[in-house]
């Protein structure tokens, strides 16, 4: 299980949402074997007056915050960092100075899903890589 949230300015953000969107998910899919269907994203476009950054950013600063079940190696998320960055970069034009990611690890009994804690899912795809 992995669930993705975005916050940015509304400015910068609501006009990439789709194209972000559509490069965080490859990047998932890639690193860490999301499957296609299993797309969770929030965005979280943030008015001037509701969202302060360091002034060695720019209006474009962008954080992401990947939660996901406990499991995949240092290898793993190191990757899928690094290809966020790269392509986030490439493709979008915005600054690795201006993103920052976090990625937080939590224990599946932690997560209630489909009704049921979720060290008791059965999954069809593996989180242990």
């Amino acid at each position: 299980m992995v669930q993705v949230k975005i916050t940015g300015s509304t400015e910068s953000l609501n006009p990439i949402k789709a194209q972000l969107s559509d490069i965080i998910h490859t990047c998932l899919r890639e690193a860490i074997g999301t499957p296609e269907e299993k797309r969770f994203q929030r965005f979280y476009p943030l008015d001037a007056e509701n969202f302060y950054y360091p002034k060695s950013c720019s209006s474009r600063y962008t954080i992401i915050e990947i939660i996901m079940f406990e499991g995949r190696s240092v290898g793993a998320k190191k990757r899928l960092t690094s290809l966020l960055f790269e392509r986030i970069n490439q493709q979008l034009g915005i600054a690795v100075e201006d993103i920052e990611i976090a990625i937080l690890d939590l224990p599946k009994h932690n997560w209630g899903i489909r009704g049921l804690p979720g060290d008791e899912l059965v999954l069809n795809y593996p989180i242990n890589i």
